[in-house]
């Protein structure tokens, strides 16, 4: 069976991921499987070019096929942020509630109550020295009068998704089933499966 790669150290991303890419014809491994490997400094000005440099960088240094994603929260009312810096947001060691707490500060400083807003998933497979294909999936919503729910992770208790009427930290259930994650990886899984993609290997 071939190997994937998953470029990711974040435990609950990787169930998410485990469970989108759950019978395809590869044997998914991790970053744990390397851990002397240093992470790379995300430098990017974008979560695409984020995705892309770390899908090549782990693809140099294992010399496995490799899938890397970059995703993070865009939030209107703020310009954008945290953007690509939402998981180092107020500071690497910074915890969930306290990045909550720093938005609606912010958010409050703006002169606004709440924000369109939106999360961005961005994805990039390689194998040594080339990108075979990209991916970003977004789904829409705003940030949440205050945080709500207990399931997921990250950003999800103050993002509330209309659709539902709840953030996506109280429908766990549902969440990959619209998420931008569960988008850019449902795109993957079908071009990993494809006849076409066996003939680039």
């Amino acid at each position: 069976m071939a190997t994937l790669l998953v470029a990711t150290t974040n435990r609950a991303k990787l169930r998410e991921i485990a469970l989108l890419l759950f019978g395809t014809p590869y044997d998914i491994v991790t970053l744990a499987d390397w851990p002397a490997i240093a992470a790379p400094e995300e430098t990017g000005a974008t979560f695409d070019e984020n995705a892309r440099a770390k899908a090549l960088y782990y693809a140099s240094k294992t010399g496995q096929l490799t899938v890397a994603e970059d995703s993070g929260l865009e939030i209107d009312a703020l310009g954008g942020a945290p953007g690509v810096e939402s998981a180092r947001f107020g500071g690497a060691e910074t915890t969930y509630p306290e990045k909550f707490r720093l938005i609606y500060d912010a958010l409050r400083a703006s002169g606004a109550a709440t924000s369109s807003a939106r999360f961005v998933c961005a994805l990039a497979l390689a194998r040594p020295g080339a990108i075979l294909f990209e991916t970003r999936g977004t789904i829409e919503g705003r940030i949440a009068a205050e945080p709500r729910g207990d399931g997921g992770f990250g950003y999800d208790p103050i993002f509330f998704y209309p659709p539902f009427g709840r953030t996506l930290a109280e429908v766990s259930a549902r969440k990959s089933a619209v998420s931008h994650r569960g988008q850019a990886f449902r795109s993957l899984r079908r071009f990993i499966e494809s006849p076409a993609f066996r003939g680039v290997r």
